[in-house]
């Protein structure tokens, strides 16, 4: 599968999320069976936004796999970018952390995400948050625009991953930083679940090694890297049977490979 193909899936799983009306209503999930459509039985996230100021839950799909905002050191004043910004979860919450005097800036790949999330801010009333459509591989904004730059469980379904890292680099201030949540690998995943597309719309398998994933940052020129939190994700048999054989679940669970939710910072 070329990178067009898996771009074009990408758009498609997303667009129909986003045509939901919101997670708890229609149940939906990042790595169910079938990709965006049923009854979540795998959640990265949890309950972690609870009590979150600036927390929309209309914004809410539970696409993310961490609290990118939690670590960012965003001040008030600031220009924030949120990549794969959805329908604008973490944009809410990082513009109570600019206010009035910032602003916050949400890009999104897929046309109806940023529908989705254009609807939600009419229900906010803030005039400093912008929804623009554009690939993260080639981000359509200026060199040098933004103090902060987050990301939560996106990066991981691009395909070229030094492209996107070199644009973050690009698009931050001399001194900015960024705060990525993000899934990554500790070992290697059966091919079975490698090669499969539902999987990788999932948040799964465009997930690289952990090491690489870090190596990939330093060489863009970012320093102070530093990963501020990292959790093991266990998937429920249930889910690995949908790719493998019960032998085969068996076998992986009882390896070192593993999949990890890291929340990475590093500067510019």
């Amino acid at each position: 599968m070329n990178v067009d193909d898996l771009k074009v899936i990408v758009q498609e799983k997303y667009g129909t999320i986003a045509n939901q009306n919101s997670l708890l209503e229609q149940e939906q999930g990042c790595c169910g069976p079938s990709g965006c459509c049923g009854k979540p039985e795998f959640s990265m996230i949890g309950d972690e936004y609870t009590g979150i100021d600036g927390h929309v839950s209309d914004a809410d799909f539970g696409l993310g796999c961490g609290l990118p905002t939690e670590f960012a050191g965003i001040k008030a004043g600031e220009d924030v970018l949120d990549l794969g910004s959805g329908a604008g979860n973490d944009c809410f919450i990082a513009r109570t952390l600019v206010g009035e005097g910032g602003k916050v800036t949400g890009l999104d790949f897929t046309r109806e995400m940023i529908q989705k999330a254009r609807q939600n801010l009419t229900k906010t009333g803030f005039t400093n948050i912008e929804f623009i459509q554009g690939d993260i591989e080639e981000i359509p904004l200026p060199d040098s625009a933004f103090d902060v730059v987050i990301s939560n469980c996106v990066l991981n379904l691009v395909p070229d991953k030094r492209k996107a890292f070199r644009e973050i680099y690009r698009v931050l201030k001399p001194g900015g930083h960024f705060c990525i949540s993000d899934v990554v690998l500790s070992g290697e995943l059966p091919e079975s679940l490698k090669k499969e597309t539902e999987m990788f719309a999932g948040c799964v398998s465009g997930a690289i090694e952990k090491e690489n994933y870090l190596e990939i940052i330093r060489k863009q020129g970012f320093f102070e890297v530093e990963i501020k939190k990292d959790k093991s994700i266990a998937i429920p048999d249930s889910i690995l049977l949908n790719y493998l054989n019960e032998n085969e679940v068996k076998k992986f669970k009882q390896s070192s490979t593993g999949i990890f939710s890291i929340t990475v910072t590093a500067s510019k």
